[in-house]
């Protein structure tokens, strides 16, 4: 899915005009770093990152969580040149997940 809109449930907080430069962040993030992803469940995505890329993604899901506070974000710290990002959401948020998870 590459329409932002898919994103972007009524309980987003985040400005119209700023949600298509969101996604292009998390995009470069996923193209740069991602090693590997794993959706456990229709609520629930794990994804391995580089190990340098830490710091930015905790940056990115800080400013992600104001706007959709529904997100879980839970990162590991570095191992293994790695890391690990665990993202939630609640049942009424799948569609959001799936948008994300369709990035990959």
């Amino acid at each position: 899915m590459t329409d932002h809109l898919a994103w972007a449930p009524a309980a987003c907080t985040l400005p119209t005009a700023e949600q298509p430069l969101r996604v292009a962040e998390f995009d470069q993030l996923f193209a740069d770093h991602l090693r590997s992803a794993h959706r456990v469940d229709p609520q629930t995505l794990d994804l391995t990152l580089t190990a340098e890329a830490r710091a930015a993604t905790a940056a990115l899901t800080a400013r992600e969580s104001e706007c959709c506070s529904f997100f879980t974000f839970t990162l590991t710290d570095p191992t293994n040149n790695q890391f690990h990002l665990h993202i939630g959401v609640p049942p009424t948020q799948t569609a959001v997940l799936d948008a994300l998870a369709d990035r990959l």
